[in-house]
């Protein structure tokens, strides 16, 4: 009985968590960040590459795999659109959700 209530209490703070994300969304969208060359060229390599095979049965941590791959292509096609290159640096407007992304991989 109490893993019921724990996974009701949990699906209550997402709930939660999801209020506050709409109420941050429209206030934040975009941040200005600097990445190396070391990692923004890689990122649009991401974006450029075809993925010709379909996705069949993953398993939860192959799934958050290629979530993650996505976010970096992504991050990719924001540097390859609105990026300006600084010397070794790329100055690019990311999205926080990608911003999130990336440091959610970092952990």
């Amino acid at each position: 009985m109490e893993d019921r209530e724990q996974y009701v209490r949990y699906q209550r703070d997402r709930t939660v968590l999801a209020s506050i994300g709409t109420y941050l969304d429209p206030r934040v969208s975009r941040i200005s960040v600097r990445l190396p060359r070391s990692v923004a060229e890689p990122a649009v390599a991401a974006w450029d590459r075809e993925e010709l095979d379909g996705v069949g049965e993953e398993s939860r941590e192959e799934y958050e795999l290629r979530d993650d791959a996505a976010e970096l292509a992504l991050i990719g096609l924001a540097i390859a659109s609105r990026g300006m290159w600084d010397g070794e640096e790329v100055v690019v407007d990311l999205d926080v959700v990608q911003i999130a992304a990336a440091l959610r991989a970092a952990r």
